[in-house]
């Protein structure tokens, strides 16, 4: 490693707590004015954005992050108002919060999937009765930047979903240009160089063909990327091509996966599926903002 001593001051600022309130928080803690009918909200998107990324945070309940806030404005003598925790809850299905991920230049764009638990009974309850529980479960698509390791999309389904149907609505919250998509056989589809080249004609695709894949009808004259692929593991074998291709580069992703997992957790808290993905994108801007003050630098010693 090149840069151990800013890598490891970078793990010592990710527990470092710092707080404040800038003055156009302040002033946007308040919902506008509404100018149609119905109720008027109390609290801004900025407010509830807030207030559930501490949550995350600190891996708080909703009664416990409203008591947070209000000891914060007490701290700060703030005369504003703290969501309680039903208002937390309610607001979390119908927020509207975007990734943001903090990268630069043309992507190498890394997909995968991982299941993450749904909240339910807990074991002690399931064996105090002696029963069983199906065990339900949701599927998180994201997609990551090779170069930075920051989550730049993601999809939340229901388990029966393939991970190759996901690649287009993931593309869609990708801003900047693909240089690269990198998956696994799941990938390996027609669908999903389609949906790669309507949105980045030039971009490569990379995912390992099955070991029964055959060449196209136009392989001699006018070669798919996918023929290329197959042409050149039958050249150079499969670990020959891994290496040219850059296929090897889809560790970085499996690397995310396991950061959501070790810091976030492993189960989803919401109990709807709105409520979930405003979840899983006020975590990943949390990770996003945390790897993104340093991450090590290698370099090949023999």
């Amino acid at each position: 490693m090149t840069n151990w001593a800013a890598y490891e001051a970078s793990l010592r600022q990710r527990g470092s707590l710092t707080i404040w309130f800038c003055e156009e928080a302040i002033q946007a803690w308040r919902a506008a004015p509404r100018t149609t009918r119905g109720g008027q909200p109390r609290y801004s998107a900025v407010a509830i954005e807030t207030a559930l990324t501490l949550r995350a945070l600190f891996h708080l309940a909703f009664r416990q992050t409203e008591g947070l806030i209000g000891s914060l404005m007490q701290m700060f003598q703030l005369d504003l108002p703290v969501p309680d925790h039903t208002t937390l809850s309610r607001r979390a299905r119908t927020l509207a919060v975007l990734i943001r991920p903090q990268t630069t230049g043309p992507l190498h764009l890394l997909v995968d999937s991982t299941g993450l638990k749904l909240s339910g009974p807990g074991e002690w309850l399931v064996e105090k009765h002696g029963c069983k529980t199906r065990r339900s479960w949701r599927k998180f698509h994201v997609g990551v930047d090779a170069a930075s390791g920051q989550i730049v999309a993601l999809e939340l389904t229901t388990p029966d979903v393939d991970d190759a149907s996901q690649v287009g609505p993931l593309l869609e919250q990708v801003t900047a240009p693909v240089e690269r998509l990198i998956g696994d056989g799941a990938y390996d589809r027609t669908d999903v160089y389609a949906a790669v080249a309507a949105r980045h004609s030039t971009a490569a695709v990379v995912a390992p063909p099955r070991a029964d894949a055959v060449l196209g009808a136009t392989a001699e004259t006018a070669p798919t990327q996918r023929d290329r692929h197959i042409q050149a593991i039958a050249r150079n074998g499969r670990m020959g091509w891994q290496r040219a291709s850059g296929y090897n580069e889809r560790a970085k992703v499996e690397a995310a996966i396991g950061r959501y997992k070790q810091v976030i957790g492993d189960r989803l808290r919401a109990h709807s599926d709105e409520g979930r993905r405003t979840e899983l994108v006020i975590a990943a801007n949390l990770l996003n903002r945390m790897f993104g003050l340093a991450r090590p630098s290698y370099v090949r010693v023999s």
